[in-house]
């Protein structure tokens, strides 16, 4: 199964922005969008400062001082947790600096200056602040504050991931596998996945395991990448709970079992995966793992297509055409038809056979038919993803 990545936009004769796309497998880790700074706040940037009086090896008064200044920012009193952290860095404390290179990242209390944020930053990371050390390796990965440099950002990388980060050894491994700012090398991948893994990172743990899946670095191991994948999955991110229920669907590397892909694929479903609500509704369209229902294959679908899934959008514009699970609508039908077609590659053999539907149901409308569905389809724009328990109908 595959995901459709957008690139390029052009007007088809439709009307209808086309979106050229490259078609992948789900996954997980591989990050189409890198990391940010986001990233610390799942790490836990403020429950980081518990351990602030070791990092800082500070007197107890610096310490109550450092205590002030926290709870002032978890208080939302930016003011005076930044005057606090900037008496902190001229006494140079690694841990202010760093929090006030964040504060500038995220421009709290302060307007956003990236640059500012890379030179706190940058004094904490030379004083061996790992978190320090691993948001500038992003810095320099993303080009925000500094030219973009993928050897800068594996350098500073590697000097967290040596401290044991098991989110940066994860990030080292997946630049080996990529060979950016290092030669391309699955061993050394491999290693820096397995060290994360072991600590328990679940973006680790899913490249892993479609390593053993590949036989890269690796001897090729069904079963080691089922487990690894279903030890991310068990963390409960959703591309990885996608991925491993495909693994059911197709019985790779485990016995096949649609009950087994109806489960992986609605926990991610449930969290908003487009991809994951797309097969789950294909299996309702199916009766594959669950008695057959097409009020829930529609219901499914059309939470993938509104996020823009092209698959999910055909299948939703052939439900309206057959009318099931929906009343039977030829304008939703060339809607859905039309936005699926502009969202796939006119490489991919797929395109075909949906411009093809497209067409068939075109010639059975009105020219005030064809007029309505093709606004439509124009003023079609994708909504967020969205959790959601029961899919709307």
């Amino acid at each position: 199964m595959f995901r459709t990545a957008e690139h390029d936009t052009v007007t088809n004769e439709e009307g209808v922005t086309e979106r050229g796309g490259e078609m992948r497998r789900p996954s997980s880790g591989r990050q189409d969008e890198k990391p940010t700074v986001l990233f610390f706040k799942v790490r836990g940037i403020v429950a980081s400062t518990v351990l602030a009086f070791i990092l800082l090896g500070s007197p107890a008064a610096a310490a109550q001082t450092l205590d002030d200044a926290v709870s002032a920012f978890k208080r939302g009193d930016y003011t005076a947790a930044i005057e606090t952290f900037r008496d902190l860095v001229e006494e140079g404390s690694a841990l202010a600096q760093f929090r006030l290179g964040v504060m500038y990242e995220e421009g709290q209390g302060v307007p956003r200056d990236y640059g500012e944020a890379v030179r706190w930053v940058r004094l904490a990371a030379e004083q061996g602040n790992v978190d320090a050390q691993a948001l500038l390796g992003i810095m320099y990965e993303e080009g925000r504050g500094v030219p973009q440099d993928d050897g800068e950002a594996v350098g500073w990388y590697r000097l967290a991931a040596d401290q044991g980060d098991a989110f940066v050894q994860f990030r080292l491994g997946f630049m080996y596998e990529e060979g950016r700012g290092v030669p391309r090398d699955y061993g050394e991948a491999v290693r820096w996945y397995r060290l994360a893994a072991d600590q328990g990172n679940a973006f680790a743990r899913f490249r892993l395991g479609i390593m053993y899946e590949e036989g890269r670095g690796v001897p090729q191991d069904d079963g080691e990448a089922v487990r690894w994948c279903r030890l991310a999955a068990e963390q409960g991110d959703a591309d990885v709970q996608s991925t491993l229920g495909i693994m059911y669907e197709e019985g790779r590397g485990v016995p096949q079992d649609d009950g087994e892909a109806v489960r992986w694929c609605r926990l991610a479903a449930e969290q908003g995966d487009a991809f994951a609500q797309f097969r789950l509704g294909f299996m309702y369209d199916e009766g594959r793992g669950v008695p057959q229902d097409d009020g829930e294959a529609v219901g499914w679908y059309r939470l993938a297509a509104e996020q823009g899934n092209a698959f999910a959008q055909f299948r939703l514009g052939f439900m309206y055409e057959e009318g099931r699970g929906v009343p039977q609508d030829d304008v939703q039908a060339h809607k859905w038809y039309n936005l699926a077609a502009s969202r796939i590659s006119s490489s991919d053999q797929d395109r075909d056979r949906v411009v093809e539907a497209r067409n068939r149901v075109g010639r059975k409308m009105t020219r005030t038919q064809l007029a309505e569905a093709q606004r439509l389809a124009r003023e079609w724009r994708p909504k967020s993803s969205a959790a959601k328990d029961v899919p709307d109908r």
